[in-house]
């Protein structure tokens, strides 16, 4: 797809109800099949981009936010969940079903770039073929490997060999020419400026990146079977601390549970939401403190300051979520419902720990635009370097600081509220430069918000009557889902939108537990941002994205 095609800004009438919708795609819908979050419309595996461009040019579907595969007895199953940016409560799903003989069904990749990796990863692990699609192979597993892990017939007790000639130099035949100036070169995967077990496999013209896949898959830990296999109400909750797991643990858990509640109709007490708002903005904070001191790193390889600050406020960070959730990295501290327990006693301490990390917190900051923003080697390395213009970055499902440091205004804590964000005083910050310098404004400026979260909440729980400190709702202690029942929720992680879906099948555990990492897709844009730049220009790029591999792989 060519940007010249991207969907326009503005749309004269956009169809806003589920029968608008299904006037708009006409006799391209086969059936309805309504999901708790969207209405769901079934469409002919060969209609697939008739159906997606339309729903794109012409409803204002520019977010292709999640690619659900399944496979059931009589069928396989594509599920395209699709939000606008502007309106990300305006969703819609599009189900794809293929026959179990033949599970081939059109790729949504010319309409949504981002679908490239997302039906990559159902062609891996599900089985699904999907035709036109511009490089249809594994993308966690070795291209070696038998069989497909999500299908039903998948033997896990098959001997699975990759032979060395599965990592052969692609261009042996480039290196032994003189024809040109062509240069394969391996970046990672053990590398301090990969942010964790990535290869980049680099294509050099001279000193000019031509191009970079990057190859994934090293971390794959099956969290989603993982998640199948547990119970919703006390077994899922402990293992999404461990998909983001530097300091984002609440923001991932709270990711579960609201699928969850949302899933069995859960209400939480408006006191346990304060403290839910409270200790994710904890975490925020932390994420990005670490984001930048990285991020420093990788660009000017200031490891004794600027790291290293980083690093000590982000403990002041710890120590506080160590009091609140007597973790200190794989919290589990959220229940659905609620939370497990109250604030730690006595709370004035507690609350005083806050309060002076939050006094401490603005001299900080300026010493970091001191020494990173304001720094002339840093604006020299990352101003209009990895640039990522708005258009695109939509049509990679670009979400969190990426995308609003594209000019992208788009924060689910805001656009579809959940917690206790509605109530409170803040803003969305939003940086239009597109390239890796506005990435660092994001997160800086992000703090400073998350800060005056942290603060009101903090204000709010000191003045909670006591008799009226509800920390957990009523939830049954076995919860079964109706068979069939099929929901996407998402949060705004650390990293952008963090989401789930869930199809349950009348039991109470999952049938289908997906995970919509929004590292997964902003790490997809890293060619975008880096093509025609230098290696070094590559580096900074990707230490801009702030992924970490635990969510990537999943």
């Amino acid at each position: 797809m060519s940007l010249e095609e991207s969907p326009p800004d503005t749309v004269e009438t956009e169809p806003t109800t589920a029968e608008e919708i299904d006037a708009l795609l006409g006799d391209l819908v086969l059936d309805r099949d309504d999901h708790l979050n969207a209405p769901g419309f079934v469409v002919r595996p060969d209609e697939v981009q008739d159906t997606l461009f339309r729903l794109r040019d012409e409803a204002g579907y520019d977010h292709l936010s999640c690619v659900t595969a399944q496979e059931y007895e009589d069928r396989y199953e594509s599920i395209y969940h699709l939000k606008k940016y502007d309106d990300p409560t305006d969703e819609v799903s599009v189900v794809v079903p293929t026959p179990t003989d033949d599970p081939v069904s059109e790729s949504a990749e010319p309409v949504y770039r981002t679908a490239d990796w997302h039906e990559r990863e159902a062609y891996d692990l599900v089985g699904i073929q999907y035709d036109d699609h511009p490089d249809l192979r594994r993308i966690l597993l070795p291209e070696t490997w038998q069989g497909h892990p999500l299908g039903r017939d998948y033997d896990q007790d098959r001997p699975q060999i990759v032979p060395l000639r599965e990592h052969a130099n692609p261009l042996q035949e480039d290196h032994a020419s003189d024809a040109g100036d062509t240069m394969f070169l391996n970046i990672g995967p053990h590398h301090p400026a990969t942010h964790g077990v990535l290869h980049l496999k680099t294509v050099l013209d001279g000193e000019q990146v031509v191009d970079v896949e990057s190859d994934i898959g090293y971390l794959h830990r099956c969290e989603e079977q993982i998640c199948q296999q547990g119970t919703y109400r006390y077994q899922i909750m402990p293992y999404p601390d461990r998909w983001d797991y530097i300091s984002a643990g609440l923001l991932n858990e709270w990711a579960y549970a609201r699928v969850a509640e949302d899933l069995a109709d859960i209400e939480v007490p408006e006191y346990a939401q304060v403290i839910r708002t409270m200790g994710a903005e904890l975490c925020r904070i932390a994420a990005h403190m670490l984001a930048v001191g990285t991020f420093a790193l990788d660009v000017y390889g200031d490891f004794t300051a600027i790291f290293m600050y980083a690093v000590r406020d982000r403990e002041k960070v710890q120590n506080i979520l160590e009091e609140l959730t007597g973790q200190r990295l794989m919290f589990n501290y959220f229940r659905l419902g609620g939370v497990v327990w109250d604030l730690p006693e006595p709370r004035e301490e507690f609350f005083e720990l806050v309060r002076d990390f939050l006094d401490d917190l603005p001299e900080a900051l300026e010493e970091y635009h001191d020494l990173i923003s304001a720094n002339e080697i840093l604006q020299i390395r990352t101003v209009d370097t990895g640039v990522l213009p708005p258009e695109v970055a939509k049509s990679y499902g670009a979400t969190g600081p990426v995308a609003r440091g594209s000019g992208i205004d788009y924060d689910l804590r805001r656009d579809d509220p959940y917690g206790y964000y509605d109530e409170l005083d803040w803003d969305v910050p939003v940086e239009d430069g597109c390239d890796n310098y506005s990435r660092l404004l994001v997160r800086l400026r992000e703090v400073e918000e998350s800060a005056k979260i942290i603060e009101q909440c903090v204000d709010l729980l000191e003045d909670w009557p006591e008799e009226e400190r509800t920390i957990q709702s009523n939830v049954p202690r076995t919860i079964r889902p109706d068979d069939d029942t099929e929901i996407y929720r998402a949060v705004e992680g650390a990293k952008g939108e963090l989401g789930i879906y869930v199809r349950a099948d009348g039991t109470e555990k999952p049938a289908r537990f997906k995970i919509r990492s929004p590292c997964f897709s902003n790490l997809q844009t890293l060619p975008e941002m880096s093509n025609g730049e230098y290696i070094p220009d590559l580096i900074a790029s990707l230490g801009s994205l702030d992924i970490v591999l635990g969510e990537v792989d999943r």
